[in-house]
């Protein structure tokens, strides 16, 4: 059963209207596809990122994202597996209460320079619900099996 919640949208300016709104390339995807709405100026060359760079790529879009949702940002997996493209603040997450302009934060990890091209699918978008936390402080804390064991502490990382 496929349930939607509306997420309002609207371009930026200098967006090109032509580029693709978020869409879900198939019926099974978690994530809407994010393309990237480049500045005028950069359309025909493109955003250039040599390794270890990053720049934060234009959608052309601003998010009216409902309460009690978040709108979270993640790597597509073909750009981070063949190019090492990923966001590294994956996910980034898009509070309900911001409406500037949607921009993706996006990293070259690979070994060789990458273009973002005008129009190409940079991100995907998951959006997901919000539970606040009440933070309570107190004395101390129940004990668990794991105790304080940290990072390995439970086998994962031999």
């Amino acid at each position: 059963m496929e349930s939607r919640i509306g997420v309002r949208l609207c371009r930026t300016e200098e967006a090109d209207r032509g580029l693709a709104l978020p869409d879900y390339q198939t019926a099974g995807a978690a994530g809407a596809d994010i393309v990237a709405n480049l500045a005028p100026g950069d359309r025909e060359a493109g955003l250039t990122l040599a390794p270890g760079a990053r720049a934060l790529v234009p959608t052309g879009l601003r998010i009216a994202v409902p309460e009690g949702f978040e709108l979270q940002l993640r790597p597509r997996s073909g750009l981070a597996l063949k190019h090492g493209i990923t966001l590294p603040n994956s996910p980034g997450t898009i509070d309900s209460d911001y409406r500037g302009p949607l921009g993706v934060i996006v990293l070259n990890a690979g070994r060789e320079s990458f273009t973002v091209t005008h129009g190409m699918r940079i991100a995907q978008a998951v959006l997901a619900p919000v539970v606040r936390a009440a933070f309570e402080m107190v004395e101390d804390l129940d004990d668990t099996a794991r105790g304080a064991g940290g990072f390995g502490s439970t086998g994962g990382l031999s």
